[in-house]
């Protein structure tokens, strides 16, 4: 997790760290696989005639699925004072610190997550379990803030 603090009471930024280098490594993989079956279509004797086209074709398919494969790249969690913006793979949304009941990475769970009212939580994948000290790191600033934050109500 990249950990960005403007100041004591600035924002601070969670991003996944080893998931990060992941999804980059597979996302070259499959962009040179893809690219090297392009080269050698047209090469092959399999009695199909493959055109320029198709080999352009394979090239996109690899460009493709390399920047479907950094998706997993994207989740970021970011916080505050007032609250906390989670933003997953495809969606994203903000809670206030008084909507949350608790910041929580319960035993055997692959991501942290916030505790909201009636039995319900929102997932942070930007806070994995394979980051490990990065991770205790990102929930401890996490707990500190709701904390703050609720202090302050009372």
């Amino acid at each position: 997790m990249s950990v960005a603090v403007a100041n004591q009471t600035g924002p601070v930024v969670f991003r996944p760290h080893r998931a990060t280098w992941m999804s980059s490594a597979l996302a070259v993989v499959l962009v040179a696989a893809f690219v090297v079956v392009a080269i050698l279509l047209r090469s092959s004797s399999t009695g199909v005639i493959f055109e320029r086209s198709d080999q352009v074709a394979m090239v996109f398919i690899g460009l493709l699925l390399g920047g479907a494969t950094m998706l997993f790249a994207t989740p970021r969690v970011r916080a505050d004072a007032e609250g906390v913006s989670v933003r997953n793979v495809l969606v994203g949304r903000r809670f206030t610190w008084l909507e949350v009941l608790s910041v929580s990475f319960p035993d055997g769970a692959s991501f942290a997550r916030l505790e909201l009212p009636e039995d319900e939580y929102y997932a942070m994948l930007a806070i994995q379990a394979v980051d490990r000290d990065r991770a205790v790191d990102a929930v401890r600033t996490l707990r500190r803030l709701h904390q703050a934050a609720w202090a302050q109500r009372d």
